[in-house]
């Protein structure tokens, strides 16, 4: 069972998107969006026409809660956080924004009409992979590049899956005023004390290679 919802898309008759609050949360306000009624484990099981609502659940949601800096989020596999193993986002509401991810420079993996994706040079992990609208916007929640930019990711996660099976991953939307992206951090190494007391990762993929790898 779950809370009462916060959203439902469609607004009548069956849902196909459900937005509800997180019944652990970890911050004052966060909140889970179940991406299908149709059990699936991945993002990229998820078709296009879901994933439009998706884009219009996380519109919405900041639409209706505009305060402070909504962090959504996909966590993929126990190995990175998950609870759940049916395809969902979260919502986070922070009280301020990260800070700037590195520069758009890297390896080019995929265009798309109006986007870009690539494996930045200096990816923490092997597969990083950067998802960004080629003329840079602050804010993708209200961008129409949303919901291709999700399409391009479950694309991504379907690569991914074809180079190293169904590994666990990571993914966010990062605003920024530099320009807002997807992150996609697959999460095939184990963070240890270099990484995470000293922010130094140590990357045993180089971009190019993963990059190539990802063509395909």
């Amino acid at each position: 069972m779950t809370p009462p919802h916060t959203l439902v898309l469609p607004e009548q008759g069956d849902w196909r998107v459900r937005v509800v609050p997180n019944l652990y949360p970890a911050l004052e306000r966060q909140e889970v969006v179940v991406h299908t009624p149709v059990h699936v484990r991945s993002l990229a099981d998820v078709d296009d026409e879901q994933l439009d609502l998706v884009a219009e659940a996380w519109r919405r949601r900041r639409s209706a809660e505009p305060h402070g800096y909504l962090h959504a989020l996909i966590n993929e596999g126990r190995d990175a956080g998950a609870s759940l193993p049916h395809s969902h986002s979260q919502l986070a509401w922070l009280p301020s924004g990260p800070p700037a991810e590195p520069q758009r420079n890297g390896e080019l993996i995929a265009e798309r009409r109006g986007l870009v994706a690539w494996c930045p040079w200096v990816s923490r992990l092997p597969y990083e992979c950067a998802i960004a609208p080629v003329e840079p916007e602050r804010d993708g929640f209200g961008s129409e590049w949303l919901a291709p930019a999700l399409k391009l990711l479950a694309e991504l996660i379907r690569r991914l899956h074809t180079v190293e099976g169904p590994v666990p991953l990571n993914s966010w939307l990062h605003n920024h005023e530099s320009g807002w992206r997807i992150v996609l951090l697959p999460r095939l190494t184990v963070l240890a004390g270099l990484e995470l007391g000293a922010g130094v990762y140590v990357n045993t993929l180089p971009p190019e290679e993963a990059a190539a790898r990802l063509r395909v």
